[in-house]
Order: structure tokens, then C-alpha cells, then sequence
């Protein structure tokens, strides 16, 4: 009976060892399945703040269009109400007092521009840039050298590092010379 319960005593091992190996090549499969998921939940949650960042820095270059829009509006009839008021100097009093409060809500306009970042651009005297003038005219001239602005006919503003809106300028350029006459042979006799 010895060889008997020796041979159920080794099918008893070999059994245990077969459960055993099932359960490693199991463990083993359920690691690697927890792995995967841990995997693909990682990379959904970056994915989610990706998506999270990229909707944040779309909302804000809207919200930002939009206000260079809405201010980009208010310039034009800044301009009118600028020069309107260039020609009350020689006005009767009381439309000298009417410019007046005029000029204090101007003022209240430009403090709101300055509030929202926005800046005049200095023009005058200065070389002429495509990024923050457009030229409606060129001027022949010698008090200037070629490419400087001399005259500004609509004011440029600028929005933090961004051109708002050109300054509509006129340039200056060289005075074309006159070609002096050559005296001919025929002149002098």
C-alpha cells in the first residue's frame, strides 16, 4: 500500500502544483489587466485636462476678440468727438461751455481705453512701420528724410503687444530733383 498512497501522495502534489500554477499564470493575468486599466484611466484623466486647458485658452481668446472688438468700435466715434472739438476754439461761450463737458467725457472714454490696455501710437516725426501705420499718402518733401510720418490723419492704437488699429498716416519721400537744363550750343549763340 506504500506504492499506492506514494502514487496518490505524488497526484496530490501534482494536482496542488497544477492549481498553484493556474492560480500564478491567473494572478499574474489579473496584474496585468489591473496595469492596462490603470493605463487607460491615466491616460483619459490627461486626456480630460488637455481637453480641460485647451476649452480655458479658447474661452479666453474669445472673451479677448471679443473686447478688442467691442473697444476697436468705441475709436471711431472717439475720433469724430476729437475733431469735432478741434473746432469750438473760435466758438461762441456757451458752445465753449458745451465743448467743455464734452472734452470731460472724451476724457472718461480715453480713461476706459487706458483701463483696457490700450495705447495711442506716437506717430509724428517717427519712421514709418507697416505694423503700426498704413500709409494713405506720400508726401515729397526736404524738411524730412524719405519714411518718416508727417502727417497723422486717423490715430493708430495699440492693445498690449497687438496693433488695435493702424495710425492712417502720410509719409514723406524724397523731393524729386528737376532736371536742369542743358544748354545746348544753339542756346548760347
Amino acid at each position: 500500500m506504500n506504492n499506492q498512497e506514494d502514487l496518490r501522495g505524488e497526484e496530490s502534489v501534482e494536482s496542488t502544483a497544477e492549481v498553484i500554477d493556474e492560480n500564478v499564470l491567473q494572478i499574474e493575468k489579473l496584474r496585468q489587466e489591473a496595469s492596462e486599466f490603470k493605463h487607460k484611466y491615466l491616460h483619459t484623466l490627461a486626456d480630460n485636462e488637455n481637453a480641460r486647458k485647451r476649452l480655458q485658452k479658447e474661452r479666453d481668446e474669445i472673451i479677448q476678440y471679443t473686447r478688442r472688438d467691442l473697444l476697436l468700435d468705441f475709436l471711431n466715434p472717439i475720433d469724430h468727438m476729437e475733431n469735432a472739438l478741434k473746432y469750438t476754439e473760435g466758438a461762441s461761450s456757451e458752445v465753449k461751455h458745451w465743448a467743455s463737458g464734452f472734452k470731460m467725457i472724451l476724457n472718461q472714454f480715453k480713461d476706459v481705453l487706458v483701463a483696457s490696455g490700450v495705447r495711442p501710437i506716437d506717430s509724428i516725426g517717427k519712421p514709418f512701420d507697416p505694423h503700426f501705420h498704413e500709409a494713405i499718402e506720400m508726401v515729397e518733401t526736404s524738411n524730412h528724410p524719405p519714411g518718416i510720418v508727417v502727417e497723422e490723419h486717423i490715430r493708430g492704437y495699440t492693445m498690449g503687444e497687438k496693433t488695435l488699429r493702424p495710425a492712417r498716416v502720410k509719409v514723406s519721400k524724397a523731393a524729386a530733383v528737376e532736371p536742369q537744363q542743358v544748354e545746348t550750343k544753339e542756346d548760347s549763340q
